[in-house]
């Protein structure tokens, strides 16, 4: 007794060097404070089993700064052995609980063969029962005459004379009609037939990076159209880069600028920003070849 009365006392001078109380080791080890009250005391007889007096001595001594294996190989002979008969009692219950588990199981399994054929009985007799109505809804009634024959009877005796020659007189006025609508857009305009001849080559962009060349044939006349989306500088000179479009200025939105080129077999037009304006030549929208956005578009004309 001795030595476990050391084993409190050591302990609990080591605790109070720590400037711990029982409830500061309480928090700390999360041991019950009366638990660690029996192991200052030496009282082991307050604890859950002999198994928890060593666990709780270890945490004791690691919580205050000593070695716990130390410890416990010191005062071993004092500490409380692991009781035979618990360990007994544990492994007797082992098997039984086993034992208790495994019996559902084999219940289950045993009914697992009696489901399964109830289930399958049930299933074929679904499946005739399905099979039965859909032979008695696909046989016809034969006895009574269907709605649409009826009414069919008594429809086509009342188709007079009157009535088949108006019939007749609407059917020719609706292929008239369907005529004059084919034979109307079979005869194009003189607009049409002039676009239809008009063609402008795909741009070639010039060496100096800013120019692009077109090529207009097929086309009569050369009319030079620019709609204005935002400011933008607008001049045209001609092949001797003299200027040809009397107003050369900035334009702003919403301006239209048109110049009949016709007399001209080439014409450079000089955009300042070439994402603010639209050009057109005889009506037909000219798609930019590059992205530029001053740039300078030149159109020689070929004419006929």
């Amino acid at each position: 007794m001795f030595l476990v009365a050391e084993l409190g006392t050591r302990l609990k001078e080591a605790r109070l060097s720590k400037g711990y109380s029982l409830d500061d080791l309480q928090e700390i080890t999360k041991i019950q404070k009366r638990y660690l009250i029996g192991i200052e005391e030496g009282n082991y007889s307050i604890m859950p089993g002999s198994f928890y007096v060593r666990a709780f001595i270890k945490q004791y001594a690691d919580a205050v700064g000593l070695n716990a294996e130390e410890i416990l190989e010191t005062y071993k002979s004092e500490l409380p052995g692991t009781s035979n008969n618990q360990a007994s009692q544990s492994m007797t219950n082992s098997p039984s609980r086993r034992k208790v588990s495994k019996g559902p199981s084999t219940k289950m399994m045993e009914a697992m063969p009696k489901i399964i054929v109830g289930l399958f009985i049930i299933v074929i007799i679904v499946v005739i029962w399905v099979l039965a109505q859909s032979k008695n809804s696909a046989v016809p009634n034969v006895e009574e005459k269907p709605p649409e024959m009826e009414y069919d009877s008594k429809v086509k005796p009342i188709d007079t004379e009157k009535e088949k020659d108006n019939k007749k007189a609407q059917t020719k006025d609706k292929q008239e009609s369907t005529d004059s609508k084919d034979s109307a857009k079979e005869t194009p305009d003189e607009k049409q037939t002039e676009e239809g001849k008009q063609s402008i080559s795909a741009g070639t962009v010039e060496a100096d990076g800013a120019t692009t060349s077109y090529t207009l044939t097929g086309a009569d006349t050369f009319k030079i159209r620019i709609e204005v989306s935002g400011p933008t500088f607008i001049g045209i000179r001609n092949q001797q880069q003299q200027e040809i479009l009397t107003d050369t200025r900035v334009y702003n939105a919403g301006e239209v600028v048109e110049f009949d080129a016709t007399s001209q077999n080439y014409a450079r037009i000089r955009l300042g920003n070439s994402t603010q304006a639209k050009v057109y030549i005889n009506d037909e929208p000219l798609t930019y070849a590059q992205q530029a956005v001053t740039q300078n578009i030149v159109i020689n004309f070929n004419k006929e």
